[in-house]
């Protein structure tokens, strides 16, 4: 399990089976989840920074209602520094539940100004973790969002990690300032020769990342359902973040479910959702 400070306020999750995740309710944030008889599959960086203000880095942020600098407001928007309370804690049969809530103060109106409410809902099975983000407009106008699940998966070496399942997708080059490009290969190899940051737009449904090997060390399924687009990133060797590790880079990859090309317009009390789903293979 990925090492937290002991003044932290989280909430651990234990199925029937043994499979275990770990949630901080600083930013509704998720990190760590293992599988039963598995082991960690998300990147907690060891020199993340927590508490009141903070980005974690690691594990998986919740973006709203911005993406990177694609507003007016901070980076990544204001869901992932803010505290999230309890709604709902379950343990079935072969399942553990938690629900948690984020609804607009007068500090978040400041940065944004809406009525809103976000709902995280985080299940564990025996090999899978479902994550449910939805998007309530409280308010009396219309407002328009932005939204990812920032997942940073844990591999023991990017440069024998691969992405699978972006044939034929068009894609945005952040690295390239934006250019457009086209996956071609079925595979998409993350060699750590240098940053890699793109947005990949009309996603389909079911995503893989393996890390290569005899045999395969790993492989994850992934399944979106509502989100649109996803985002491939790693920082590369010459990354200059504090709060990861020289070395840091090495040993993860963001592929997440996002909502950026198209921006969802959400009416007056209507609400939107969309999953992000991650089985071990």
């Amino acid at each position: 399990m990925n090492a937290l400070p002991p003044n932290e306020a989280l909430v651990h999750l234990q199925s029937p089976d043994g499979s275990r995740a770990t949630v901080l309710l600083h930013g509704g944030h998720l990190v760590s989840w293992i599988p039963a008889g598995g082991q960690e599959q998300l990147y907690l960086s060891p020199q993340s920074r927590f508490g009141a203000g903070a980005s974690v880095r690691g594990g998986v942020p919740v973006i709203f209602p911005q993406f990177a600098e694609q507003g007016p407001g901070p980076r990544h928007g204001l869901a992932r520094n803010r505290p999230w309370q309890v709604v709902q804690q379950d343990r079935g049969r072969d399942d553990a539940l938690l629900v948690l809530r984020l609804q607009d103060d007068e500090a978040t109106r400041a940065a944004w100004p809406h009525a809103f409410a976000l709902e995280l809902t985080v299940r564990l099975t025996a090999q899978q973790l479902d994550l449910e983000l939805a998007v309530d407009n409280l308010g009396d106008q219309p407002f328009d969002f932005q939204a990812a699940l920032h997942s940073y998966w844990r591999v023991d070496a990017l440069t024998h990690t691969v992405v699978q399942g972006l044939q034929g997708c068009r894609y945005q080059d952040q690295v390239a300032g934006g250019a457009e490009g086209v996956q071609h290969s079925s595979r998409l190899e993350l060699l750590g020769q240098g940053p890699i940051d793109r947005i990949v737009h009309e996603v389909p449904g079911g995503l893989g990342l393996t890390e290569m090997g005899p045999p395969p060390a790993r492989r994850l399924a992934l399944a979106f359902e509502g989100f649109e687009d996803a985002v491939v990133w790693n920082p590369g060797p010459q990354h200059g973040l504090s709060d990861l590790p020289a070395d840091g880079w090495q040993h993860f990859v963001c592929l997440e479910a996002a909502q950026i090309q198209r921006r969802i317009h959400l009416p007056a009390g209507e609400s939107w959702v969309a999953r992000q789903s991650a089985r071990c293979v």
